[in-house]
């Protein structure tokens, strides 16, 4: 049987919920977050070596990265719901989206969270402005600016189609799920990308996504994870 190793506020909430839209049976092996540090305890290091979340083991085989699972999950248990057609437009949106994810737009979500983290850090009342000033350039200069691109790109997308692949939903979308809910917590969808907003009550509306909250516990984003 599939092992889900679950840590709790983390992109392994998404393979629960691909777990659940596949209709495979699976256990969930549940983690706490480190309460003072919001790290992931030392044992998930026992599952992979780098102790990171999500991992799943599977008759004897071990998979982590969230990418890499999705495939793995797909290939072996999908009956071609959640994976367009080879050669067509769609799976090439299909791969593009399921790298793009992890590739191109969380890492500038985890860069904001760590200069948010800076911004509220207990310091010197001395240093604090020169390390809000550090901040602030990086936003200027690189952060901003990329992050606008990308909203501005993902909202041009989904104004065109229901889902990133097209009309139909695909893994691709579970992926970017985790994209989308980090997106909410740093900026206010309703406002400024209606797309954007309607996709992501899509993805929450859907009977697997909430069997997964079930199952999975309160889920609140923490603007990165494990």
């Amino acid at each position: 049987m599939i092992t889900v190793h679950h840590l709790e506020n983390s992109r392994s909430q998404r393979i629960l919920w691909l777990l659940e839209e596949l209709g495979v049976e699976y256990r969930i092996e549940h983690y706490k977050r480190n309460p003072e540090t919001s790290l992931a305890p030392p044992e998930l290091a026992e599952v992979h070596p780098l102790g990171k979340s999500p991992v799943v083991t599977d008759r004897g085989i071990t998979v982590a990265e969230s990418g890499a699972i999705i495939e793995y999950l797909v290939g072996r248990y999908d009956d071609g719901r959640l994976l367009p057609d080879e050669g067509t437009p769609e799976r090439r949106a299909y791969t593009y989206w399921l790298h793009y994810a992890e590739g191109s737009f969380m890492p500038l979500m985890i860069v904001s969270l760590i200069l948010n983290r800076i911004d509220t850090a207990k310091m010197p009342f001395f240093v604090r402005p020169i390390a809000r000033g550090i901040t602030g350039k990086v936003r200027e200069g690189y952060l901003d600016q990329n992050v606008q691109r990308n909203m501005d790109f993902l909202e041009a997308t989904l104004a065109k189609s229901h889902w990133f692949c097209g009309d139909d939903f695909t893994a691709a979308d579970i992926q970017m799920s985790f994209a989308l809910e980090a997106a909410a917590v740093r900026t206010n969808l309703d406002a400024g990308y209606p797309n954007l907003s309607v996709c992501l009550e899509r993805m929450h509306a859907r009977p697997a996504y909430k069997a997964a909250l079930d199952k999975g516990g309160p889920y609140q984003l923490m603007g990165g994870g494990d």
